[in-house]
């Protein structure tokens, strides 16, 4: 009997076929992963700048119901003497007090931003330049001494940064009283 002596061959590699399978397949789940890492770096950038303008608007809104908290003779309106204390039920975007200090300090909305003067000293932007100030409103009761409510001044502010897809819009309102006794 005749024996046949061939060798079977083995082939370690891959066919062009699979090779391109392969890569096709990484390349496209590489394509959404990336995409993916893209939108999160996008919200990250988003979220750190709404930060920022939330801690900018909490720190002028902090500091204005500060000095209020401890002022006396609340002048709501550009109308009139600020050394007047006048009521303001419909409400304002300008407000003068006598602080703790005895200085005038007076707060306005002007523009796109809230300024600040004390005494006869020129206005300050008390706001970031990257936050619009849509709105601000003071409401001002029992200003005057003739009647017998204690002093508040309602506050509420509307602002936003960002345009287009990356606006962010807030709102914000609150309450100061007076902390000297209206007597």
């Amino acid at each position: 009997m005749k024996t046949n002596n061939r060798q079977l061959t083995t082939n370690n590699g891959f066919t062009l076929i699979e090779l391109l399978t392969a890569v096709s397949i990484f390349s496209i789940v590489m394509v959404v992963s990336m995409g993916s890492i893209v939108g999160i770096f996008d919200a990250n950038r988003k979220s750190r700048a709404l930060k920022t303008v939330i801690s900018n608007l909490n720190l002028a809104l902090e500091s204005m119901s500060k000095e209020m908290r401890f002022g006396k003779d609340y002048h709501c309106g550009s109308s009139g003497s600020d050394l007047t204390p006048r009521n303001c039920s419909s409400g304002d975007s300008y407000l003068s007090f006598k602080a703790s200090d005895d200085s005038q300090v007076t707060y306005r909305l002007s523009g796109q931003s809230i300024e600040k003067r004390v005494d006869s000293e020129s206005y300050i932007a008390v706001t970031a330049p990257e936050i619009v100030i849509d709105d601000l409103t003071f409401y001002t009761l029992g200003a005057g001494t003739s009647d017998t409510l204690q002093p508040k001044i309602i506050m509420k502010l509307k602002a936003h940064s960002g345009d287009g897809k990356g606006r962010s819009d807030l709102s914000l309102q609150t309450l100061v009283s007076q902390r000297v006794p209206d007597l």
